[in-house]
């Protein structure tokens, strides 16, 4: 049985988001195959910006913050699901990553090359986007997926990353079957 904290990146509460959908089959899938699941879902959390690197290292957390650095202080495996926005991750889940990834916490204040706290942990990114995922993989060069993995899971010390890309996500509903199904599969995996 793995520990598995489940962020739900998309920042619009809508149900009919796809990145809902997908994360829902991933933690079903979680939870009949026995593992624990804790969910953190980012449209409904209301949390302010940190606005100054003195707040970031000496303000404490908001209690919603301190709640999923609970959670993920728990966890064995991060799951974490977005949808790709002007190359990149949502500003709500970078603001919430930043609220929740504070000095002493997940990190040393040494900041030094091996000054993650996160050791011993796995994740998983799971990253909708409306062009098909093969262009953006070798054209783009899955330069935000890279920069999240180097710049912040390993810079924590989470080591072992591993990413689905879901590309042209207005597709049919025969493609979302499959891609929920994957997801699903996934979850049991607890991968």
């Amino acid at each position: 049985m793995t520990k598995i904290m489940l962020v739900d990146g998309h920042p619009d509460p809508d149900s009919a988001r796809f990145v809902h959908a997908l994360a829902e089959s991933y933690s079903a899938g979680a939870a009949r195959a026995g593992h624990e699941v804790r969910r953190v879902d980012l449209a409904t959390l209301d949390f302010p910006l940190i606005r100054s690197q003195h707040a970031w290292e000496n303000d404490p957390p908001p209690p919603v913050i301190a709640q999923a650095q609970a959670d993920l202080a728990w966890a064995e495996h991060v799951a974490i699901f977005y949808p790709l926005w002007l190359g990149d991750v949502p500003a709500l889940l970078k603001g919430f990553l930043e609220q929740l990834l504070r000095p002493d916490f997940a990190m040393k204040r040494d900041r030094g090359l091996r000054s993650g706290l996160l050791h011993g942990r796995s994740a998983r990114l799971v990253v909708t986007m409306g062009m098909p995922a093969i262009f953006y993989r070798f054209y783009y060069g899955a330069q935000s997926v890279k920069s999240f993995e180097r710049n912040i899971l390993k810079f924590i010390g989470i080591d072992s990353v591993r990413h689905t890309l879901i590309g042209g996500v207005e597709e049919s509903a025969d493609a979302r079957a499959e891609w929920l199904a994957d997801l699903e599969k996934l979850g049991a995996a607890a991968i």
